[in-house]
């Protein structure tokens, strides 16, 4: 016996229900099949960007994400580098995404991915249309051009189902089950290094940790690592903390002291019960493509990368919210096969920016930095190039993902990339941004599919045209002229995903027909 859905997803994380709930919100027929029936309690993908908690108000749980994981007044949610040891008197702040909250509907969250997926696996049980089946992994999966049959198996039971759909998508980790049966090939820059992750409790080290109001998370460059961080994060404010450090090829719990590195990093000895150590290798890893027919991946199935920066989870929920609105648009019809293809085209050169511009770029200049700078060597050099790495941000500046040159991003040059620059001029291609720092009433009027927004209503009329013959769904709310001053645009046409597709002071209704052809992969830009 099967059952039949439009798409099937392995992997209930959270990029896979981020997923269902982009699909299922708008009546997609979904099923997710997750192994676990609980989320595993291992603190890990804790910074979440104001772009992820964006898709969390699309998703209708954003007030439930803020609330899962409450910090105590004053506990603050920023970073901080510290120069050979974490009591160190060499500090600065680092990763502070509060430099950017101006350019973004909702402002940054920092919860464990436990809390997080509560809070999805909550919002997926209320919608009708999303099945939730937990305790159950893909098996064998078969695919041929009019759909996809996956037979998963019960994680801890002899039960066997058949799944039918459309569509499969695997959000399923990096060793991940669809991504090998689909035939995807992935590329690997492996760094060779074995690294640790510690979960322990300490009273101790947060009551030392009070010179340092307002951080979270700290990470420590030692020259004995060689730009590889020592990184410290807090999981329950006052008491949890997760740790990752490099450790010796080989290592194992039972051979390695872990107190020891612990005070190493920090500087003193302090009390701490350690709960948990685990492994995992430092290496990048980027699948080639992220289709294969009806077969797709998203998350750490189609790009993993070290704990660097918190790039993994938001970017693993950007793939959940670029490729549901297509697979939407495919089923009900008005969009084209060519459509998702350019969930590929548009992702994958974004997190091989990612890991390019800012993962690894971290690694080297940190490694750089220590092999040139040492203040027992020469103190004034040191300081020196100490204040110029704390006066020239942490990247988050640039860190502005986009998809200039998309194959539907009609009249855009270049290539979709993690690296660009924060404006609140509305740029095909890019995030769309509040209309000024006080514009963010604007998120009100996005429908869940296109949105023109027009500082003069009679604009609309060209791309009304349009979706009525192209037949896609097209909302057209009642603006703000204030807007469009600072978007530096009269029209602005935004996709289901909240990037502009197009910008411009007119439009007639040819460009309005081949712009909006485009951008539901009709034609080619």
């Amino acid at each position: 016996m099967s059952d039949s859905y439009d798409v099937v997803i392995n992997g209930g994380g959270p990029v896979g229900l981020g997923l269902a709930i982009e699909l299922g919100q708008r009546g997609i027929r979904v099923c997710v099949v997750e192994r676990y029936r609980e989320p595993q309690p291992i603190p890990k993908g804790q910074n979440l960007t104001q772009r992820t908690s964006e898709h969390f108000r699309a998703w209708g749980c954003e007030e439930e994400l803020h609330t899962a994981h409450p910090i105590p007044k004053g506990g603050g949610i920023g970073g901080m580098t510290a120069y050979g040891k974490l009591l160190s008197d060499h500090t600065y702040d680092w990763l502070n995404r509060s430099h950017v909250k101006d350019y973004y509907f909702a402002p940054n969250a920092r919860l464990p991915q436990y809390a997080t997926e509560r809070v999805l696996r909550a919002r997926a049980a209320e919608i009708p249309a999303i099945t939730l089946l937990y305790g159950w992994s893909g098996d064998s999966l078969e695919m041929t051009e009019g759909g996809v049959r996956l037979t998963i198996a019960e994680r801890n039971g002899d039960g066997r189902q058949v799944i039918e759909a459309s569509y499969v998508v695997g959000c399923d980790g990096s060793r991940s089950f669809v991504r090998e049966h689909a035939g995807i090939s992935e590329t690997l820059s492996d760094h060779n290094r074995l690294m640790a992750l510690l979960v322990f409790r300490s009273e101790e080290l947060h009551d030392l940790l009070t010179r340092y109001p307002g951080k979270a998370f700290y990470n420590v460059l030692h020259p004995d690592y060689e730009g590889y961080w020592l990184f410290f994060g807090r999981v329950d404010h006052g008491l949890s903390w997760f740790f990752h450090a490099p450790v010796p090829l080989g290592t194992t719990e039972d051979n390695f002291d872990f107190r020891a590195l612990l005070h190493k990093a920090v500087g003193q000895d302090f009390a701490l019960d350690l709960d948990y150590v685990g492994f995992w290798d430092l290496r990048v890893s980027l699948a080639d493509s992220y289709r294969a027919g009806r077969a797709f991946i998203a998350g750490d199935a189609a790009h993993s990368h070290p704990p660097y920066g918190g790039y993994g989870i938001n970017t693993g929920f950007e793939d959940s919210r670029n490729l549901g609105w297509k697979l939407a648009a495919v089923i009900e019809g008005w969009g084209s096969d060519a459509l998702l293809d350019s969930y590929s085209a548009e992702r994958q050169p974004v997190f091989a920016s990612t890991a390019r511009d800012f993962i690894e770029s971290f690694i080297r200049e940190d490694r750089e930095f220590l092999e040139n700078h040492d203040p027992a060597r020469d103190a004034a050099s040191f300081e020196a190039a100490w204040r110029a790495r704390a006066e020239g941000g942490s990247g988050v500046e640039d860190f502005e993902p986009n998809y200039e040159g998309s194959p539907i991003v009609p009249d855009s040059q270049g290539k979709p990339s993690a690296k660009g620059s924060h404006s609140f001029v509305a740029r095909a291609g890019h995030h769309l941004p509040p209309a000024g720092p006080v514009g963010r009433d604007v998120a009100d009027v996005l429908g869940p599919d296109f949105t023109v927004l027009c500082a003069d209503p009679g604009d609309a009329a060209a791309f009304q045209q349009a979706a009525s013959a192209l037949q896609v769904p097209l909302l057209t709310p009642p603006c703000t002229p204030d807007w469009f001053a600072p978007w530096e645009q009269r029209i602005v046409l935004v996709r289901p995903d909240g990037f502009v597709a197009w910008s411009g002071d007119t439009v007639t209704p040819d460009t309005a027909q081949n712009v909006l052809a485009t951008a539901i992969g009709r034609t080619k830009a």
